[in-house]
Formats: C-alpha cells, sequence, structure tokens
C-alpha cells in the first residue's frame, strides 16, 4: 500500500530515506489523480522494500507543495538523497513511471 507523506513526516520518510522516494501529489477533486492512483498502489507493492512509494494530498499538505513549486496536479516527484532527481507532471501510463524508478534506482 502507497505510503502517506506529510508536512510532519516527509523530513523522515522521504529526505532522509537512503532509498528511492516516488511521491505522488494529488488532491481527492483531481479526476487525473484518482485515474493515476491505482497504478501507485501497484508500484508501491511490486517495489516495496526497495522503493519509497507514497502520496502528498495538496489540500492537507500545502507547504509540501508550496516547498517543491507544485502547481499542477498529479506531479510524481522522484527524490534520492534529498533531491528531486525526476519528476512526471500529469498523468502518465505505468511504464513511463517505471522507466523513471528503473533509471533512478
Amino acid at each position: 500500500m502507497a505510503l502517506e507523506f506529510t508536512d510532519s513526516n516527509f523530513q523522515t520518510e522521504v529526505l532522509s530515506s537512503d532509498k528511492l522516494s516516488v511521491i505522488d501529489f494529488w488532491a481527492e477533486w483531481c479526476g487525473p489523480c484518482r485515474a493515476i492512483g491505482p497504478v501507485i498502489e501497484e508500484l508501491s507493492k511490486d517495489y516495496a522494500g526497495k522503493v519509497n512509494i507514497g502520496k502528498v494530498n495538496v489540500d492537507h499538505n500545502p507547504q509540501l507543495s508550496v516547498t517543491y513549486g507544485i502547481t499542477s496536479i498529479p506531479a510524481i516527484l522522484f527524490i534520492k538523497d534529498g533531491q528531486v532527481v525526476d519528476k512526471q507532471v500529469g498523468a502518465a501510463p505505468r511504464s513511463v513511471l517505471e522507466k523513471k524508478i528503473q533509471s533512478n534506482l
């Protein structure tokens, strides 16, 4: 199951992690966000223990959205060693996300 990242746990769970983190910035009212949700869940199961995969609800965690300049959702950030190494703005097929995960492992 995809993790839930928040303003309060992001530092510990993502920035301090030694694993690649894939963060889906989303909102309940966003149709494309809901469409990509099942893909994020599948990836979180497939990469369990290897990659931190989770979601940030932009309505509940506005500070993270500001920090990372999220202006359009869904926006998926790939963070490794505390740095954004890749990103995907807008819904994308699983193959695109998987390629980005593989190239940053």
